[in-house]
């Protein structure tokens, strides 16, 4: 059994082709990654950045992606505002979305981490403050964790998937793997 650590750079479809439009190809998990028969467990936006794990195994690949294992997966979140207890403990709740109510989440603010910079840099707006969250979710529905942030009022400028279940990303680069 193969079972990779990745540390996906913003921008790189968590996928081993591009089947987007043609005359603009984009970066794929193939530019980073030559290891074959290994797959993505989970994607993650390319706008996101962070932790990706890539197997061989089908039923790990299921135990790491399908909600009904509630493998927690923690991010850190820069957010534009700054959260008050009500919306921390509204993503605590669980909120509803347009797909259905979340499961509830453990949240916190920290302290900004000590992170990659990010090519192209976040706006910053000198009127409007940003906050940083960790944030554990045990689904993972497309976009996710945006789309409760923005929810609460707390749109996401920042995206990094830190650990899924007891891996993490400490050590790697962005664009750097190993494997286990």
């Amino acid at each position: 059994m193969s079972v990779i650590l990745f540390n996906k750079p913003m921008g790189v479809l968590s996928q081993f082709t591009d089947k987007g439009t043609a005359g603009s190809p984009r970066a794929t998990l193939s530019d980073y990654i030559d290891r074959p028969g290994v797959y993505p467990a989970g994607r993650l936006d390319r706008d996101s950045e962070g932790l990706l794990i890539l197997t061989d195994d089908g039923r790990l690949q299921a135990q790491i992606s399908h909600p009904r294992f509630r493998k927690p997966k923690t991010y850190l979140v820069q957010v534009e505002g700054m959260p008050n207890e009500g919306q921390l403990e509204a993503l605590r709740r669980g909120v509803h979305l347009k797909d259905g109510p979340t499961r509830p989440a453990k949240v916190e603010e920290v302290s900004a981490p000590d992170l990659w910079p990010r090519m192209p840099p976040v706006r910053v707006r000198k009127s409007v403050p940003d906050a940083w969250l960790r944030m554990t979710i045990t689904e993972g529905r497309n976009r996710q964790v945006r789309r409760m942030t923005a929810h609460v009022g707390l749109p996401c400028l920042r995206l990094v998937r830190w650990r899924v279940g007891d891996w993490t990303l400490d050590g790697l680069a962005p664009g750097e793997w190993r494997s286990l």
